[in-house]
């Protein structure tokens, strides 16, 4: 019997190559050779890359027997997950392979900022012995803000703790018994900006979280305050924290992560680099051996599992799976209505029914349960969210999920929805629907107002009460800004004058969190939501 053929494209340790096992056939290229790699690739079933090798429709398409690309990391930045899907490839990669050195950089950084490291090794290594200009200050009894309480954000207290500091967190989607148990009290942003002596940041990035820690937060700092970023650049605006630190506002910053890196490339960030305050270094979260060899190990067995038809828990796309072809053209739109919940939401539901009607509900719909629960946790979490783990994060914080499938449908033949029930009582709701022969994404209702526009890539959701004029303010605002409206509808509640509104506009591109609130404070908008969604 021919042994598969696994095709490694990058420099993976002894130790990923010992798990593929001797009944498969280990094949090396050079994946930054185009050449060599789209000729390799040919008779490959397999395809195990870190992050130089570009892994993109061409390459799959070179590749008929390919079944499985595996990338050896927690990113998949060089992997087109979309065109895998279409040719039928699982993508799979290692989600938790470097959240301990990730935890531990954070720490680092804290302990480095607060003493004073960088400057001191700087220091003595120009022949200086600088002690009393480098004093710092204790960990012991200081309040640590926890910025996103995620899976590196829980590693991050757990190890904090045995330093004695009193532990905040800030994240719309953390269990609060959970955060509880590691000793940390749960408050809204500003308050935790307003008592912390450190914070930590470790969120992912979305249009949300981009810039989340900014001039109004640095504003309510103590002048003591240190703040760290291992997690994603751009979450704290390196603008204001320049601006913070050179007029001494704030006493310190420790970042790894910058919104262009290197950051001597972006002139915003290049400013940092001449503060004597700021500890900086080059992206070093995932930067550990052992952090590496989990990686390699970690896809190694997940190839395994993938080559011999067994269940992947990694997997992030669902090629391969035995879904119904009824099914199979819902599970996009059922991510993308997930993504969309999420923002529209805020925060993580109690209780959330994904629903199906119509003539699919027939059919075995886990998958579009499987899919929405993705789309729900994909700008929640730091890690890759799989269909596998989407429902280990809810029950991680405590939401209870049901699917509910009804085979009557009143204005569509079928219809996926979101229904979720907040802390607060309040419920939140988005639907849509496949049209047409090329299956289009249509957004038919969000937040009870019916609609029938396409959900497209960037959207603009604003809730307003009607009034004369309104549309041609906002609309004027987003030319004036050079943003481009492809196409809108506006849904009101009711006919009188006054009657809370609903508009849904689609964008040629995406815009950021601060223009959509100040575009939002110019109609009095009861709420605004810059959505971009991807698949």
């Amino acid at each position: 019997m021919t042994r598969p053929v696994v095709l490694i494209a990058e420099e993976l340790s002894p130790a990923t190559v010992e798990v593929l096992g001797s009944e498969i056939e280990v094949r090396n290229v050079d994946g930054t050779d185009r050449a060599a790699l789209l000729e390799a690739v040919r008779d490959a079933d397999a395809l195990l890359v870190r992050s130089a090798t570009r892994v993109d429709a061409e390459v799959y398409a070179a590749a008929p027997q390919l079944k499985v690309v595996a990338r050896a990391g927690v990113g998949l930045d060089n992997v087109d997950v979309p065109a895998a899907t279409t040719a039928g490839v699982m993508v799979i990669n290692a989600p938790t392979s470097n959240i301990t050195s990730a935890a531990e950089l954070a720490v680092a950084l804290i302990l480095a900022s607060l003493r004073n490291l960088g400057r001191a090794d700087a220091s003595v290594k120009a022949g200086k012995w600088q002690r009393k200009q480098l004093a710092g200050v204790e960990l012991l009894g200081k309040t640590v803000g926890v910025v996103g309480f995620g899976r590196i954000g829980q590693l991050v207290a757990e190890r904090l703790r045995a330093f004695g500091v009193n532990l905040l967190a800030y994240d719309p989607y953390v269990n609060h018994a959970r955060a509880a148990e590691l000793g940390a009290r749960v408050v809204e942003l500003d308050e935790l900006m307003r008592e912390s002596d450190v914070v930590t940041v470790h969120m992912p990035k979305t249009p949300e979280t981009t810039g989340l820690i900014g001039a109004e937060q640095l504003a309510l700092a103590k002048p003591s305050l240190h703040v760290v970023n291992a997690a994603r650049g751009g979450l704290i605006d390196e603008e204001a924290l320049f601006e913070a630190l050179s007029s001494d506002r704030i006493a310190g910053a420790a970042l790894d992560v910058y919104s262009s890196e290197p950051p001597a490339a972006s002139e915003t960030a290049k400013r940092l680099l001449d503060l004597d305050s700021v500890t900086l270094t080059p992206h070093l979260g995932a930067s550990t051996a052992e952090a590496q060899e989990k990686a390699g190990v970690a896809v190694a067995k997940s190839v395994r599992l993938a080559l011999a038809g067994e269940l992947v828990p990694d997997a992030v796309n669902v090629a391969g799976g035995a879904i119904d072809d009824e099914v199979r053209p819902g599970v996009a739109l059922a991510d993308r209505l997930g993504q969309l919940f999420t923002v529209i939401a805020g925060e993580s539901p109690e209780l959330l029914d994904i629903e199906v009607h119509g003539e699919i509900a027939s059919r075995d719909v886990t998958a579009l349960k499987l899919s929405a629960l993705r789309g729900v946790f994909r700008s929640v979490v730091t890690e890759q969210v799989s269909y596998v783990n989407a429902p280990v994060l809810a029950e991680e914080r405590g939401i209870t999920v049901q699917l509910v499938t009804d085979e009557t449908s009143e204005r569509f033949r079928n219809v996926v929805s979101l229904r979720g029930t907040l802390r607060n009582g309040e419920v939140v709701t988005v639907s849509g629907t496949l049209s047409g022969v090329d299956q289009e994404h249509k957004l038919i209702e969000v937040l009870g107002h019916a609609l029938d526009v396409p959900l497209s890539d960037h959207l603009l959701i604003i809730r307003y009460e009607d009034g004369p004029g309104l549309i041609g303010t906002y609309g004027m605002r987003l030319g004036d800004a050079g943003i481009n409206i492809a196409g809108m509808q506006v849904s009101r509640a009711g006919s009188a004058r006054g009657a809370e509104a609903l508009v849904v506009l689609d964008l040629d591109e995406s815009v950021d969190r601060e223009f959509a609130e100040e575009l939002g404070a110019t109609i009095d908008a009861r709420s605004i939501h810059a959505v971009d969604l991807v698949y």
